[in-house]
């Protein structure tokens, strides 16, 4: 939720808008919002992402907070390395790619748990949200040349889009 409003930036959004984007409920979203201001992430006067402390968590926190949760083969959307930005800067290997599970996915690959159950949905019209965590992903689950490239990456944008 917090990468939907980072990408938002200042424009203008109620909790009805982005519980419908994301297929949340209001009051999802509301209590997002909450335990959110409660960690410093979301500045609730200013309405808007604490992005260094967002940027921090991500970078530094996501591997311990979400570990991996693999799966079997499943079709799906591709996640991590496999998905843009990064399956366009790093070769592919012959391996099964790690994808989000998905009925209908294009990509056949590893299943890997995401974040929220409801984030392939989330993303399926969303391609900058889609990358946005998809870059978690390669830091949640990448070896440290993913990690780097993916959290550079993503301090990157999370900068551009607070402009």
């Amino acid at each position: 939720m917090l990468l939907k409003l980072a990408r938002i930036g200042d424009l203008p959004w109620t909790y009805d808008s982005v519980a419908h984007e994301l297929g949340l409920s209001n009051s999802a979203v509301h209590r997002s919002v909450e335990r959110a201001t409660e960690s410093k992430l979301f500045n609730r006067n200013r309405r808007e992402v604490e992005r260094a402390s967002l940027q921090e968590l991500l970078v530094h926190g996501v591997r311990y907070f979400f570990p991996p949760v693999w799966g079997g083969e499943a079709r799906g959307l591709p996640t991590a390395w496999a998905a843009p930005p990064l399956s366009e800067r790093l070769a592919q290997s012959d391996g099964n790619p790690p994808v989000w599970p998905l009925p209908g996915g294009k990509v056949r690959g590893i299943a890997l748990k995401p974040l929220d159950p409801r984030v392939p949905d989330a993303v399926l019209h969303d391609r900058p949200l889609h990358e946005l965590l998809a870059l978690v992903d390669a830091i949640r689950i990448g070896a440290a040349r993913e990690r780097n490239l993916a959290a550079k990456e993503l301090v990157a944008r999370l900068k551009d889009q607070a402009a």
